[in-house]
């Protein structure tokens, strides 16, 4: 069942603070203690971007299970994409459940995904990229794929599928373990 993404534990929206001048602007995007749901304990070990030539293309869904469990905080960098997170922790309410958030460049938030929750996205325009800050390293054992049209989970994709990769294209099926 579709959900609000704010109803998934630990998954957060906050939005970026905007300086403007009259040279553009700044933004800030990203603070540990803000942006770890203040307890300053996010330690970063992965820079990460996702950049995308065509709209309609789909990546995901992403997650790694315990104990290499990961959190994800990104932001579009350009463009626009439709973000969907997918919980996969049994012990939750929301088990089962996924959620979108509509990300934009020019209204830039930053995503927190806690683990155990899958992510995807779909890109709205072409040239659509995102950052990602991930605090835990690849471990290809934990490393999952949520099939992106499971038919038990249900998203509702805003576009035609242009491009998806095969990895992605033979994800599994619910329940995954």
């Amino acid at each position: 069942m579709r959900r609000d993404y704010s109803r998934i534990r630990g998954v957060a929206l906050d939005p970026g603070v905007v300086h403007p001048d009259d040279r553009g602007s700044f933004t800030k995007l990203f603070n540990a203690t803000a942006n770890d749901g203040g307890t300053g304990e996010l330690a970063v070990t992965q820079v990460c971007v996702s950049a995308n030539d065509r709209s309609g293309t789909i990546r995901g869904m992403h997650v790694q299970l315990l104990p290499h469990g990961e959190v994800k905080t990104l932001w579009c960098a350009s463009g626009e994409v439709w973000d969907v997170l997918v919980d996969l922790r049994a012990d939750e309410p929301t088990f089962g459940d996924w959620a979108a958030v509509h990300l934009k460049a020019d209204e830039p938030a930053v995503l927190r995904v806690p683990p155990g929750v899958a992510h995807g996205f779909q890109t709205l325009t072409d040239g659509a990229s995102l950052v990602y800050l991930i605090d835990g390293a690849f471990a290809p054992t934990s490393a999952r794929t949520l099939r992106w049209d499971d038919p038990t989970v249900g998203i509702v994709w805003p576009r035609e599928v242009t491009m998806i990769s095969a990895n992605d294209r033979a994800g599994q099926l619910w329940p995954v373990s």
